[in-house]
């Protein structure tokens, strides 16, 4: 299957680092033009990528980002919603402003740039929206009810928009990673057997890279993906698919 995205326009947020960071490249090296929006960028900037600043958070940011982007490339055909923070605290010790914070990042931003976005693409009758969820959204863990509870709302919101943009030919999906070491969580940093632990829930016993995602929306982005909306998709490498499934492993 030949996936050709060339000259697509593709916004990126949450492209200053991370994640975005390899999404951005990876849709640039797919022949896309790439804009990232992000609050700061790392420096040097990342080649072929049109960066602009934007507080994803801020009504009035994205505004003007979407009105640059359309003014330099003319449209806006595949959104990525990636950027997130996380913020971790058990429920009795979290902070109001923190748990906030996470829901006006993780939600709010989707809900701004979704927003945004779709008035430059309805007009047209086509578009993609990607939306990122977690596993936290299909399993939680102890201490992250801010986190987990952003993107389970984001998987929710996923499934509203991909039926109101329906009659417009965009999709709207939602994906959900798994393990990808960043400097958010520090999953490369950990103790071995704090580590081991964290494999031994996953069925490709493996951290995940960021291309494994990039993999994904790839092919969600292309024109074979054109009957897929609405829907989470799980790229965790089969976490916790069974009970134990590093039986397997040994």
């Amino acid at each position: 299957m030949h996936l050709d995205l060339t000259d697509r326009v593709v916004v990126v947020t949450g492209a200053g680092r991370g994640i975005g960071r390899t999404l951005a490249r990876r849709f640039v090296d797919e022949g896309c033009r790439v804009v990232g929006y992000d609050r700061a960028f790392e420096t040097p900037g990342e080649p072929g990528v049109l960066e602009i600043t934007c507080d994803v958070t801020d009504p009035r940011s994205v505004q003007d980002a979407v009105a640059r982007t359309v003014a330099e490339y003319g449209a806006i055909d595949v959104l990525v919603n990636n950027a997130g923070i996380n913020v971790d605290g058990r429920v009795a010790d979290l902070e109001w402003a923190r748990f906030r914070q996470c829901l006006d990042v993780n939600v709010g931003g989707v809900f701004l740039v979704s927003q945004a976005v779709a008035e430059v693409m309805r007009p047209r009758r086509r578009g993609r929206i990607l939306n990122a969820a977690s596993f936290a959204a299909i399993v939680p863990s102890v201490g992250s009810a801010a986190y987990a509870a952003s993107k389970a709302a984001v998987v929710q919101f996923t499934r509203v928009l991909a039926s109101e943009l329906g009659p417009y030919e965009i999709t709207v999906n939602a994906y959900a990673p798994g393990m990808v070491p960043t400097a958010m969580n520090g999953f490369a940093e950990l103790p071995a057997a704090q580590a081991d632990e964290l494999l031994d829930t996953l069925s490709l016993r493996r951290w995940e890279s960021a291309d494994d995602v990039a993999d994904l929306l790839v092919f969600l982005a292309s024109d074979a993906a054109g009957y897929i909306t609405g829907t989470l998709l799980d790229v965790s490498g089969g976490k916790l698919a069974t009970q134990i499934p590093s039986r397997a492993h040994r």
